[in-house]
Parts: structure tokens; sequence; C-alpha cells
């Protein structure tokens, strides 16, 4: 009886959380519709041009994301290591890159700021790095 009584009660839970995302997942693009025809009303054929131009932005940002994976894979892996902050900051350009293309103020606010977050950059390895401590620098001459 308490399985019964326990699973009962997470049912309830679900719901709210889908229920929770359906209004996230509708409400998110009638809040850009509604502040898209605001701005429209106060700056006219400026906002047309915003839109268009950050989803050229956004187009640019996912084909620049492409060869920078590469690019920064082969320099992880040049080093000796396998690096996940290369996949993160591919994954941070992207969907910076699809919410500049998603018609809208609220998302190209949202795309700004994770493409202005301050980056991870490891430091770098030394594979041929001198040994630091007791090295005395000198040259050598055998005498017969």
């Amino acid at each position: 009886m308490g399985a019964v009584a326990r699973y009962g009660a997470v049912q309830p839970e679900k719901d709210r959380m889908r229920f929770l995302l359906l209004v996230i997942l509708l409400g998110f693009p009638l809040l850009e519709i509604a502040l898209l025809v605001r701005l429209a009303d106060v700056y006219g054929w400026w906002v047309l041009a915003w839109v268009v131009l950050s989803a050229v932005a956004g187009v640019a940002l996912l084909k620049e994301a492409r060869f920078a994976l590469v690019a920064r894979l082969g320099a992880a892996l040049a080093a000796g290591q396998f690096s996940i902050a290369a996949f993160i900051d591919s994954a941070r350009t992207v969907l910076a890159g699809l919410l500049l293309i998603f018609p809208g103020i609220l998302s190209d606010f949202i795309a700004l700021i994770l493409l202005l977050l301050p980056r991870q950059m490891p430091e770098p390895v030394h594979v041929h790095a001198r040994p630091q401590g007791h090295v005395i620098d000198g040259q050598f001459r055998r005498e017969r």
C-alpha cells in the first residue's frame, strides 16, 4: 500500500513539470512576439533590420562553430590531452547562434550573454619543459 501511495504522489509532480515545460515552450515565443510588436511600434522598420542582421550573425556563428570545434580538438590532442572544454565552448557558440536565428529581442539578449561569458582557457602543457631545481648550466670539455 505504501508503494502505491508513493507512486501516486509522483504523478501530480510529473504533471506539474509537463505543464511548466508547456508554459515555457509556448510562453517564450509569445513574449518574443509581444516584445517585437511593441518595439516595432516605437522604432519602426529598424526592428526588422535588427532581426534580419541577428539571423545572419547566427548563421555565421553556426558556420564558425563547426570549424572552431575541429581546431580546438586538434590543439588539445596535439598537446597530448583531451579537453571537454572544446565541446562546451562549441556548444555555447551553437546555442548562441540558434538563439540569434530565432527572431526576437529577448533571445538575442540571451545569445549575447552566452557569447560574452568568459571562457575557460586550459593551461598549456609544455612537453619538453626543463626541470626547475638544481640544474647547473655550463660548458664541458674533456681533457686527456
